[in-house]
């Protein structure tokens, strides 16, 4: 991998793990150091986080990350619907019962320990496992154009949920019950609902992130709604 990549990732890494503040400024140098790659790697590396939106160069000010405001957060998960009500019509109707049938268990495992309690290290098992399934059902696609836009969405998306509402023990397991209503569908071969299971799942992301809606708000919500599918609950 050539160090320009190496830098983007190293920067990526560095802005999920909260260590570059939305909307804050940084200097090259301090890019380097960040990175930990040498400095021509790094601008070789800035147009590509400009081209992403991940990165805006200001002039007489510098280098400032991209900032969460209500306008981002609405284009974001406009586009994240686009995407993923298209791909989850197509995984509903061709994905391996292999595929679906670990992604089920996987969120069962996680839906029964988080019942006994929730800890970090769940919590951190829970966020990789909930951007897994959304990945698995892009990439099924199979289509390099759609993936790499989803990519870059998922990024702010991400920035978007850490700085706004991350997973918590409140919101796992509303969240989970969600995932399990759009597996449900997946597994029944039923597109229609995996996609109003879906399109639910992000509404309520969405309103986490603008902060319309907590957990337990959404469970409650949730519970007056009439379930889409009839397939098997995690």
């Amino acid at each position: 991998m050539k160090q320009r990549d190496q830098a983007y990732d190293a920067f990526v890494q560095q802005l999920l793990d909260g260590r570059l503040a939305p909307g804050s400024f940084v200097t090259q140098r301090e890019l380097v150091a960040l990175t930990g790659l040498p400095l021509g790697a790094v601008r070789e590396m800035i147009p590509r986080l400009e081209a992403d939106g991940l990165i805006t160069t200001l002039p007489q000010r510098g280098l400032q990350v991209a900032s969460v405001d209500l306008r981002l957060v609405h284009e974001a998960f406009q586009l994240r619907e686009i995407i993923e009500a298209a791909a989850v019509a197509h995984f509903a109707r061709t994905a391996p019962a292999s595929l679906v049938g670990t992604l089920r268990a996987a969120h069962a495992r996680i839906s029964a320990q988080a019942a006994e309690g929730v800890t970090e290290a769940l919590i951190a098992e829970a966020q990789a496992t909930d951007w897994g399934l959304h990945d698995a059902i892009v990439g099924h696609l199979g289509n390099g154009l759609v993936a790499e836009i989803h990519r870059v969405n998922l990024i702010r998306i991400r920035v978007i949920m850490q700085s706004r509402v991350a997973l918590s023990p409140e919101v796992l397991p509303p969240a989970f019950a969600e995932h399990a209503a759009i597996l449900a569908a997946v597994e029944n071969r039923d597109a229609e609902g995996a996609v109003a299971a879906l399109r639910r799942h992000l509404d309520t992301s969405r309103r986490r992130a603008l902060g319309l809606d907590t957990g337990r708000e959404a469970d409650r919500r949730d519970a007056s709604a009439t379930p889409v599918s009839t397939g098997p609950q995690a």
